[in-house]
């Protein structure tokens, strides 16, 4: 995965791609045990861009790296990447405040576990309230501002169901 985060660095340099974050599968094995996945969320404002997004510069640019498009992406050194934009003010805020970090001494960017856990929340799929449950129960959440981001993007009944279906209504432990 070295490879293909330095591949999307250069494409930032390029000016292609704004600032970006990992989301999804990729960026929840960063705080909690790792689910098979094979593709890479690529999280990005595209500069310049009004209402119509338009990735095709990204692609152009990459074909021209020698990377060819896969099923909904790019397939960059191995892995699958889908550049996403955020697609709400929910995702919007999980960009911006994402933390730097580094992949094998390789700079890049990912969403904190309260963000990441907000979205899982907030698309409801089995599997994303499955990894929910995962950063719950390796108490990976900082309740405060977990709670804060549930607050802010009106996620508050969604949590309290979740809750009343997986812990009978029960708060469980948050990190300290």
């Amino acid at each position: 995965m070295e490879k293909t985060i330095e591949v999307i660095n250069r494409l930032q340099a390029t000016g292609l791609i704004g600032v970006y974050a990992i989301g999804g599968a990729v960026a929840a094995a960063y705080y909690v045990e790792p689910t098979v996945t094979y593709d890479l969320d690529i999280f990005t404002f595209i500069p310049g861009s009004s209402f119509l997004i338009d990735l095709s510069p990204i692609y152009k640019q990459l074909k021209a790296w020698d990377y060819q498009e896969q099923g909904a992406g790019v397939e960059i050194e191995g892995w699958e990447v889908q550049f996403l934009v955020p697609p709400g003010p929910l995702e919007e805020a999980a960009l911006k405040q994402a933390v730097a970090t580094t992949f094998h001494h390789i700079p890049t960017r990912i969403m904190t576990a309260e963000f990441l856990c907000a979205i899982m929340l907030k698309t409801g799929r089995p599997k994303d309230l499955i990894r929910l449950s995962q950063f719950l129960e390796e108490k990976v959440l900082n309740k405060n501002e977990f709670m804060s981001i549930t607050d802010q993007f009106y996620l508050r009944d969604k949590w309290d169901q979740f809750l009343l279906r997986n812990y009978n209504g029960q708060e469980p432990q948050f990190s300290s």
